[in-house]
């Protein structure tokens, strides 16, 4: 049997009973079950504020553009990025004609603050921290930067979902102006594509609904009657987008929310298994994460010298693992950066990330960790 590097578990009795409920009335798009998931999700979180939408991918461009045209950013300016991200992060960047700049990454594969700081300049108006694994890694010192140069805070949670310091969500904490989650068809929290985007400000959010549906001020479900009336009539004040999510995919998210910290839980007991088996070893380096007793673990990484053997290797043993993420600084439209992040540089050739999901057993990792140490010696 193969093992694969991520695989969605999904309660699916339940699922089907919550999407049945959508069929049956009549209402699969937006309104209904996805008011009911922000609800829930802001009594999960703590967020004052949550919009549920078609992917993580679209609420990072939101957030991008609603900070940009509220705060008077001009074309050009710039956002302070990670280059360890997959790339929606930084393409959402670009979607407003913004100049992604690059920092370097922290041993937790995050911002490095340090970095952060040496890239600031007075074409700078946000930063772009990437919870990457469900880390937090120096998220509070990140905060504290913005803090003191003026500058908006974008959270990228597409991996945090269930991400917990001292049991308070980071994308709540003060200094953190939005927050982007990814409900991604492999994520904690499983759905066929969706995320969740949480700005910290009312204004914004209400913009960001207008934005997702068209740019109209009402949204269908908004305009129709306890008694099944409908009022026509609206304005549209935005040239937006077809960005929300719709009523199957928060059926699906409402179920699997009842799971998540459950799930995460078991997350980490295999990520602590992992780390006892592998720790020691000379030729092995660990991705470790602040706070690992709290934190979601969506994949797991090791560093080694030779990864494109170890991957060939764990594939002839029916073991296939990924590789999370390339230096985005080496694709073509980013390379303007290339060499300003030389850790980064450095991982984006050694990090490999193992299996990690609910389907996968202790015996699972045992071999998988077996077969590791076997290749690495």
């Amino acid at each position: 049997m193969t093992i694969q590097v991520l695989k969605p578990k999904y309660h699916v009795e339940e699922c089907l009973e919550e999407i049945r409920e959508c069929l049956e009335k009549g209402w699969t798009g937006l309104g209904f079950k996805t008011v009911a998931f922000e609800e829930k999700w802001k009594e999960y979180t703590g967020h004052k504020y949550a919009h549920f939408l078609n992917s993580a991918t679209v609420g990072l461009h939101l957030a991008v553009e609603i900070l940009k045209k509220e705060n008077g950013w001009r074309d050009g300016d710039e956002i302070i990025t990670t280059p360890i991200t997959f790339v929606s992060t930084n393409h959402a960047i670009l979607y407003e004609h913004l100049v992604p700049r690059f920092a370097d990454v922290d041993e937790y594969l995050c911002l490095d603050p340090e970095d952060v700081k040496r890239k600031i300049n007075d074409k700078t108006r946000a930063v772009v921290f990437v919870g990457y694994g469900g880390r937090v890694g120096r998220l509070k010192e990140i905060i504290q930067i913005c803090k003191e140069n003026n500058l908006k805070l974008i959270l990228d949670a597409a991996h945090m979902s269930g991400t917990r310091v001292d049991g308070v969500v980071p994308g709540t904490w003060e200094g953190v102006d939005v927050t982007v989650y990814s409900y991604q068809a492999v994520k904690n929290l499983p759905t066929a594509d969706s995320g969740m985007i949480c700005f910290a400000d009312g204004k914004y959010d209400e913009i960001c609904r207008k934005l997702t549906w068209l740019g109209i001020n009402k949204d269908t479900y908004a305009r129709s009657g306890e008694k099944g009336t409908y009022k026509w009539k609206y304005e549209v004040e935005y040239l937006g987008y077809k960005d929300h999510g719709n009523s199957i995919m928060a059926a699906i998210g409402l179920v699997e929310l009842k799971y998540l910290d459950e799930g995460n839980a078991y997350r980490r007991e295999l990520v602590k298994y992992y780390n006892e088996l592998l720790e020691g070893n000379k030729n092995i380096k660990i991705v470790r994460a602040p706070h690992e007793d709290e934190c979601s673990f969506h994949i797991y990484e090791i560093e080694v010298d030779d990864r494109e053997g170890l991957l060939e290797f764990l594939q002839k043993n029916d073991i296939y693992p990924g590789v999370h993420y390339r230096d985005n600084t080496e694709y073509k439209m980013y390379s303007y950066d290339y060499g300003k992040c030389p850790n980064a540089h450095r991982v984006s050739q050694r990090i490999i990330t193992l299996p990690l999901h609910l389907e996968l057993t202790k015996e699972d990792v045992k071999k998988i960790a077996e077969k590791v140490l076997e290749f690495v010696g």
